[in-house]
Parts: C-alpha cells; sequence; structure tokens
C-alpha cells in the first residue's frame, strides 16, 4: 500500500467525485437537465485514474532505486519488500486495469478523446519516471499537467454524454463552456499546486539528483534561485485566487461571507506559510514539511467546491 501512495489515490478518487457531485452537477441542475453521467460509468473513470496513478507510482519507485538509497533508505520499498521484477509486472497490472477501465468509459461515452487520453497518461508516466523526470523543468511540468487533467476529465465525460444525448441542442445553452470553467479554475489550482509541490520535492531530494546528475531545478539553478521561483509560482496562484474571489465567486466579499473566511484561512494563509518555511528550510525534512503544507493546501482548495454549492 505504501508502494501505490494509497493516501494519494484515496484524494485522486475524492477529487473526481467532488468536481462530479459538486461541481458539475449543480450546474446540470441550475440548468434544468439533471445528473447525466451514470454511477458506473463516474466508477470506470475513478478506477482507471486509481489504477494508472497506481501503476505510476510503481513504475517511479522501480525506476528511482539508486536514488531513493541515498535521498531515503528507510522508505525504500522496491528491492527491500519486493523485488524489481515483481514490480514491474505489478506496474503493468494496474496501468493495463486503469486502460481498460478507461478505454470502457471512453467507448461508452463515445468519445475518442478521452481514449486516447486513457492510453497516453500511462505513457508518459513511464517515459516521465525512464527519463524525463531527470530533464530541467520537464519532469515537473508532466507531473502537474496530470494532475490538472484529472479534474478535467470529469468535465470531457459529462460534456460527451450531453453531446450524445442532445446533439445539436447544446449549441443554444452554455453549459459545455460553463462546466469546462468551473472545473478548469480546480485544475488550474491542482496544475499550480503540484509543479509548486514537486519542485520543493526536487529541492528535498537534490542530494540523490546530484550524486546520479539528474539536471532538476535545484541542481541547475541552485537552491537559492529555485526558491525565488516557486516564490513566483505562489504569489502567482495567491493572485488568481485573488482573482476568483473577487471577480468571479457569486457571494459576498465582506469578511461576514464564510466563502472569504474559508479562502483567506484555508488557502491564502497555508500558502503564506508555505513561503516561510520555504525560505526557513535547509535541511530535507524542512522541505518535506513544505510539501505537507502545500498537500493540504490543495486538499482544502478542492473542498472549496462544496462551499460553492451551498452558496456559502
Amino acid at each position: 500500500m505504501r508502494l501505490v501512495r494509497w493516501s494519494n489515490l484515496l484524494f485522486l478518487a475524492a477529487l473526481i467525485w467532488l468536481m462530479e457531485k459538486w461541481v458539475t452537477v449543480p450546474i446540470l441542475d441550475q440548468a434544468a437537465f439533471g445528473e447525466q453521467l451514470p454511477g458506473y460509468i463516474l466508477l470506470l473513470i475513478m478506477l482507471a485514474t486509481v489504477f494508472i496513478a497506481a501503476g505510476g507510482y510503481v513504475i517511479n519507485d522501480y525506476f528511482d532505486v539508486k536514488i531513493d538509497r541515498i535521498n531515503r533508505p528507510d522508505e525504500l520499498i522496491v528491492t527491500r519488500s519486493i523485488s524489481k521484477p515483481s514490480a514491474m509486472r505489478l506496474s503493468m497490472v494496474l496501468s493495463g486495469t486503469g486502460i481498460i477501465c478507461g478505454i470502457a468509459a471512453a467507448g461508452m461515452l463515445r468519445s475518442w478523446t478521452l481514449g486516447i487520453l486513457f492510453v497516453i497518461i500511462p505513457g508518459l508516466l513511464w517515459f516521465y519516471s525512464s527519463s524525463y523526470k531527470r530533464l530541467f523543468m520537464v519532469g515537473n511540468l508532466i507531473i502537474a499537467l496530470l494532475a490538472g487533467v484529472a479534474p478535467m476529465v470529469v468535465a470531457m465525460a459529462n460534456v460527451a454524454i450531453l453531446q450524445l444525448r442532445y446533439g445539436t441542442i447544446l449549441a443554444y445553452t452554455t453549459l459545455p463552456h460553463d462546466i469546462y470553467a468551473w472545473v478548469g479554475g480546480f485544475a488550474l489550482f491542482a496544475f499550480l499546486l503540484t509543479w509548486i509541490r514537486e519542485i520543493i520535492k526536487d529541492m528535498q531530494d537534490q542530494m540523490g539528483d546530484r550524486e546520479l546528475e539528474c539536471h532538476s531545478m535545484p541542481v541547475v539553478w541552485g537552491e537559492k534561485w529555485t526558491k525565488v521561483f516557486v516564490t513566483g509560482l505562489i504569489v502567482l496562484t495567491i493572485a488568481l485566487v485573488g482573482h476568483l474571489w473577487y471577480h468571479v465567486l457569486p457571494f459576498p466579499i465582506g469578511w461576514s461571507s464564510l466563502s472569504t473566511r474559508y479562502i483567506a484561512l484555508g488557502i491564502v494563509t497555508p500558502m503564506i506559510c508555505t513561503l516561510w518555511l520555504l525560505w526557513a528550510a535547509k535541511i530535507p525534512s524542512d522541505y518535506k514539511t513544505c510539501q505537507q503544507v502545500v498537500k493540504f493546501t490543495m486538499l482544502i482548495g478542492m473542498l472549496y467546491s462544496i462551499c460553492i454549492v451551498r452558496g456559502l
């Protein structure tokens, strides 16, 4: 279970469920269409995402044995608790199961885009683990993009079934735009927070990366300029959240609004804390604490979907 990062898989499944039940369905209800995506298709999408992610975690540990022996020897699983051939087979079974579930869901929705997506993503995870993660910024961006794609899969599935059932009628509504816009906001948040977390993780792992000549940002730029870059990403994220709060969300902007307090205390404050922890960080455990704060912020940000629906 530690090998497949079970807590991250639970977060992925919860993210998909939140995007469906607390973002997409209320938009459909408001337009008098009602929930469109059958439960079994949503389940297939969740299983596809979870199995593909699990396969990606296993193959990542398979290729990272040498680095993990340096960076986190106490947490090494492949070669200690499971052999490398067994890890490879497990990764193939998990990824294959995910691809089958994803293609099955795409087939029911008659969406070539979704089908291709569920085939491309496992390939990207393989090449990321084997080579891309060692390239400057490329690996970070791949993982961040995949984190952003996860919620967008829900939007794509709903738009696909709407087109399948209603066809040209959709041209007279703003439903596809509304779904993509609202889910896209959460996807952008997931992308930025994951990018921030991946770079901080590289700072935590830079000892092993230097030893094995990986061209991560801290290795190429050094800690100081990497922290400056991450600071820029955090400030950008806070600015985007502020723009959403002030210009987009249909709620009062005063402190009496629960929405305002939620954003200020649950999202902006932890991100400011991340900045402070980042610049104070000197050893790997300090960067690990930064990562945990970023993960917490991402979770709180995704749970904000419940506030939107309830008009808080």
